[in-house]
């Protein structure tokens, strides 16, 4: 007797056996077919509806967790369970987020970075590190938040554009989202809210960047509070930029960030040049210079917001700053002893990789915060003969599925 052929709105009973890049658990279908179901934990049995089909895949609705996981907690923050799309690990014991999250690195380099060679020289079983940053919660400096079409701005609900009382995330450093639930704004635009170093808060609404376009290009609209004018520090350098430029989310990523650089960059250089590609406000500039110590550091960065106030209180660290696309100026940049890149999340791409490997540079520093296309960008980087020397992941985002992982790498 033949299977009946699934079909949406079907009911299944899915065993939870991994996590998936992206944060759904994962199980099989009766077909064998793997099902993607968004809130479930490893260990957990669940019933399910499905709201999708593929020919290889399924995605499917969390309705029931017949058998909870050992792993399955209670979700730790108020908007996630009510259906935003901010905490989306809240419900997974902390203890074990970052073993997940291993796990899906892990299984994103075998997958697209293994066979060009790029892991050749590294044990990724063994070397692997991991590092959680803390704290776990209010951590989070600036939110991005959607506007309603009666000009309430919250967070938006998962997988859909409908938004959430900002208020009850437990991502937000204290105070940020303070009266944000009371304010209006322009219907259907964005809003910015940071604090920063100096503790002051600014809100600023911006233009929504249409589909496919990189956010690092988008413009202000409209100061709401503050002056829009964010002052940041690594250490002793302190930059100024506009709120609309991009800087790290959790409040200790960019120093633990530049000190990996400092560290992994350190070395005598043939060449005095160093790049840093995606470079935003210049963040990685003075780690740059410290650890090869050039006085010619070139960031690229296609935000003029973030290339046009490029400021740092270290006079004696030159940066030079140019606005526009990486793959555009690497061909007229001096050839570099260090690069560093880190790129959003759709990645560097293997053609940008490549011209970036043809430059010859002495050594990379790769800093991703996608798993799957920094795994596919590692693979460019094999491909052109380099390989990985170390390898960190970092927890930079708790109580969600997203992480950095940063690289080293060299041509034997």
């Amino acid at each position: 007797m033949e299977a009946v052929a699934l079909q949406v709105g079907d009911e299944l009973a899915v065993d939870i056996t991994r996590m998936a890049h992206g944060g759904s658990g994962i199980g099989t279908a009766p077909d064998g077919r793997v099902v993607f179901v968004p809130g479930s934990v490893p260990g957990d049995s669940v019933r399910v509806c499905i709201t999708k089909v593929k020919k290889r895949w399924i995605r499917a609705r969390l309705t029931e967790v017949v058998v909870p996981s050992a792993h399955r907690v209670p979700a730790t923050c108020p908007a996630a369970r009510a259906g935003a799309g901010c905490c989306d690990y809240s419900h997974i014991d902390p203890s074990v987020q970052l073993r997940f999250k291993r796990e899906i690195l892990l299984g994103q380099l075998q997958a697209l970075a293994q066979r060009s060679g790029v892991l050749a020289t590294f044990d990724t079983t063994n070397a692997l590190s991991c590092l959680a940053l803390e704290p776990h919660h209010g951590w989070r400096t600036r939110v991005r938040l959607g506007v309603d079409d009666a000009g309430k701005a919250g967070i938006r609900r998962a997988r859909s554009h409908d938004i959430i009382d900002p208020s009850g995330c437990m991502q937000p450093v204290e105070g940020l989202m303070d009266r944000v639930n009371t304010m209006r704004f322009t219907p259907g635009s964005e809003v910015v809210v940071a604090r920063d170093a100096n503790g002051d808060r600014h809100i600023v609404e911006v233009e929504t960047v249409p589909r496919g376009q990189a956010r690092r290009a988008e413009t202000l609209s409209r100061v709401v509070e503050g002056s829009g004018v964010i002052t940041e520090r690594v250490g002793s350098d302190e930059f100024e930029f506009p709120a609309t430029a991009f800087w790290q989310a959790h409040k200790n990523a960019p120093e633990t960030y530049a000190s990996i650089i400092a560290d992994w960059g350190e070395g005598e250089y043939a060449r005095a040049a160093a790049w840093d590609l995606y470079g935003g406000v210049g963040a990685f500039g003075p780690a740059i210079a410290a650890a090869t110590g050039s006085t010619a550091v070139h960031t690229v960065d296609s935000s003029p917001a973030a290339t046009t106030h490029q400021a740092t209180t270290n006079r004696s660290v030159h940066v030079e700053a140019h606005s526009g696309r990486v793959e555009d100026w690497i061909h007229h940049l001096p050839a570099p002893g260090l690069v560093v890149l880190d790129p959003p999340r759709l990645g560097a791409g293997e053609r940008t990789v490549a011209a970036i490997a043809a430059a010859d540079p002495e050594r990379v520093v790769h800093v991703g915060c996608d798993p799957s296309t920094f795994s596919r960008d590692l693979g460019a980087w094999g491909a052109a003969g380099f390989r990985v020397d170390r390898l960190v992941l970092v927890d930079a985002f708790p109580n969600t599925h997203h992480f950095e992982t940063i690289a080293q790498l060299s041509r034997p």
